[in-house]
């Protein structure tokens, strides 16, 4: 078969893990980018910002490359687009809340006047090269969520994006079912489906269900200040919020930089419906009674400068925790947080808090039957699991199988694979680069495994410098070695060991500096290898060593 009638589709990330979901789809010239998030550093990656995907093959195919058309405005699916954006400018074409988060972003990085934006409108379609992208309403945590029919001349690919099927959103219509189920009539190539929840089954309740159970716990702790930690991101959460505390007369004070961020776009854009001086800002505090007042704040994460964690710790300038406070988490840990955000409800029990997280958040992401639903009605030819771990794309493959889809026309793919798909058949037809890029401050990949590997050798074993002077000529010893140490041991306390050390070096330097042919990078090894060997010896540890050497004429 003609290569030529065979569409490309290349994950870039968003596979293997939660976060950083970015895909590539290639036919002949035209490239259309779908998403471009980026994930948090886990523990390992110590000091980094973010992490966003390797986008080599982006810049080797960057005369293909039409535009990047985002689903929706969460930070996994937007949050390298700046990054991204200054080395490939390429239009961006989102729904209008999503496109709002993003413009807050890019005028942050000063990049606003340079990219070429376009709000799209559900039902609407696009034209970029080969492809026509057509916008289709689905709910999740954050309004203006679509999924995308990507029309290619090789046939249609159906990705959902982050999605949920909920009849009573809080904000705008239900997800459009209606058009996943002409598209399955006229027939859908591929499917690629958000797998966040596929280990889950049943459905995932409304978001309105959180509406009563704020109610509830408003009802009962009429007395105290009621603080909520929730998803900045979050808007439908934040209007129930806002809602119920109305209905009891409270103030809302928004903390949190990216909570006061999103809920300024999303009430400049009407998406947040707020009455009259129902906001207050954290000054005005002051002036009102406890149980006139709703912290809604960042933080359900545990996240260590987030806001609630700040005032767990006692270190938030404007906020005091005391007994009496109610604490609402209106969230569910991510994997590999569940310690963090331990730890800050442990810290507001001990200043009397009374903390409340059952029955306080519902997922934005689809369980298993509302899976089988979008493949009941959408009837694809080829399954390609996406927006999930390993285990979730394995779960999300035996669902499709269920659904009646062959085991050879499920793909479960890794970041880089190319899945060149046919009229007929698919195939894993080779990798393109894939993987992580880290950010630490304003470098962007200048930070890669070896200087991760000694940052983590440096927070696990301390480092020793040992500085010395050589006369130039005949490579006498003019001063030192003196020892510096830094998270080794504690100086003060052990001034034998670092003379002992001290001695060890001399003695080795010594013997070497005697024999002819002393050059610097020897005599550094002899330092290296004397006091590695001794220390190991006198303390089972091995720090980094660093010889400096100075020459005197």
């Amino acid at each position: 078969m003609d290569e030529n009638s065979r569409i490309k589709v290349i994950p870039l990330g968003g596979l293997e893990q939660i976060g950083m979901n970015m895909t590539a789809f290639e036919y002949n010239d035209s490239i259309v980018v779908v998403d471009c998030g980026l994930s948090f550093p886990d523990d390992e990656m110590l000091g980094i910002d973010c992490v966003i995907p390797d986008i080599t093959f982006l810049r080797e195919n960057v005369e293909k490359i039409k535009g990047f058309v985002i689903t929706h405005g969460h930070e996994d699916h937007i949050g390298a687009l700046p990054y991204v954006l200054k080395e490939i400018n390429a239009p961006v074409y989102a729904t209008k809340l999503t496109m709002g988060i993003i413009e807050g972003k890019l005028e942050e990085h000063a990049l606003l006047d340079v990219v070429k934006r376009k709000v799209i409108k559900f039902g609407q379609s696009i034209h970029l090269g080969d492809f026509r992208i057509e916008f289709i309403r689905t709910n999740h945590s954050i309004a203006d969520a679509a999924a995308l029919a990507i029309h290619t001349p090789v046939g249609i690919i159906v990705h959902t994006g982050d999605f949920k099927v909920d009849y009573t959103p809080v904000f705008g219509d239900a997800i459009n079912l209606t058009r996943f189920s002409e598209l399955g009539k006229k027939g859908v190539l591929a499917l690629m489906c958000d797998s966040t929840n596929v280990l889950r089954p049943g459905f995932t309740p409304s978001e309105r269900t959180v509406g009563s159970t704020f109610d509830h716990i408003f009802a009962e702790h009429t007395k105290s200040r009621i603080i909520i930690a929730t998803f900045a991101s979050n808007v439908d959460r934040v209007q129930q919020i806002i809602n119920t505390a109305c209905k009891y007369n409270r103030k809302v004070i928004v903390e949190g930089r990216s909570m006061v961020n999103i809920i300024s776009v999303a009430k400049d854009m009407d998406y947040l419906k707020i009455p009259e001086n129902t906001l207050i800002s954290i000054e005005e505090m002051k002036n009102y009674t406890d149980d006139q007042l709703v912290l809604i704040t960042t933080g359900s994460q545990g996240e260590s400068m987030a806001a609630l964690s700040r005032m767990a710790a006692s270190i938030h300038r404007k906020v005091q925790i005391k007994p009496g406070d109610t604490i609402v988490f209106s969230s569910t840990p991510i994997p590999g947080n569940e310690k963090a955000v331990s730890k800050v409800i442990n810290e507001l029990y001990m200043k009397g808090a009374d903390v409340i997280f059952q029955d306080t958040h519902v997922s934005g992401h689809a369980c298993q039957e509302e899976i089988k639903l979008m493949y009941s009605l959408i009837k694809p030819k080829f399954s390609i699991p996406v927006h999930g771990e390993y285990r979730h794309l394995k779960k999300h493959g035996e669902l499709a199988q269920m659904m009646g889809i062959p085991k050879e026309n499920v793909f479960l793919m890794e970041s880089g694979d190319v899945l060149s798909i046919g009229k007929e058949e698919a195939k894993i037809v080779g990798k393109v680069p894939a993987g992580s890029v880290l950010v630490d401050g304003l470098g962007v990949g200048d930070v890669g495994n070896i200087v991760l590997r000694d940052r983590q050798n440096l927070a696990e074993n301390g480092i020793i410098i040992v500085v010395l002077t050589l006369e130039k000529y005949s490579n006498q010893i003019l001063a030192g070695p003196d020892i510096v140490t830094r998270g080794f041991v504690y100086v003060r306390e052990s001034e034998n060991l670092i003379e002992d050390a001290k001695e060890v070096v001399t003695d080795a330097l010594l013997d070497c500096l005697s024999g002819r042919n002393a050059d610097w990078g020897k005599i550094k090894m002899v330092v290296k290898d004397s006091l590695g060997e001794y220390l190991w010896k006198k303390m089972k540890r091995s720090p980094m060593i660093l010889p400096i050497i100075m020459e005197v004429e």
